[in-house]
């Protein structure tokens, strides 16, 4: 009978992850929403541009505010980067990172690279 109790709290904690699991993976409806958020926020910076009634400086702006929330949507709907649960905060840590080790490599290395043609160039 122990054996038989072991069995169905394993089967239910089994069933509770695997739920859980499949909730952190979004739906339809999470991905839906993601990619129209997506789609508008690509369609406004470029009728912006096309528009061309806006100064420059709030044309940049506006691309570089619009590129932002886009970063953070698809950081949301579809890598479900989020600071809801353990496993969310530490894969957006993870994720910030990494993001940060990148930018450090690439950034360091367009200023080195910078650097070197300077002083070839005097």
């Amino acid at each position: 009978m122990a054996h038989q109790d072991k069995h169905t709290t394993a089967h239910a904690e089994s069933a509770h992850n695997n739920g859980a699991h499949s909730q952190d993976h979004g739906n339809v409806k999470t991905y839906l929403i993601g990619f129209v958020l997506s789609v508008i926020l690509t369609l406004l910076p470029f009728w912006m541009v096309m528009e061309g009634d806006f100064s420059k400086v709030t044309t940049l702006w506006g691309i570089v505010v619009f590129a932002i929330v886009q970063i953070w949507v698809h950081l949301k709907y579809f890598l479900h980067l989020n600071f809801v649960t353990e496993d969310g905060r530490a894969s957006t840590i993870s994720f910030l990172f990494s993001a940060l080790i990148i930018f450090m490599v690439v950034g360091l290395s367009i200023w080195i690279i910078y650097e070197s043609n300077a002083m070839m160039m005097y």
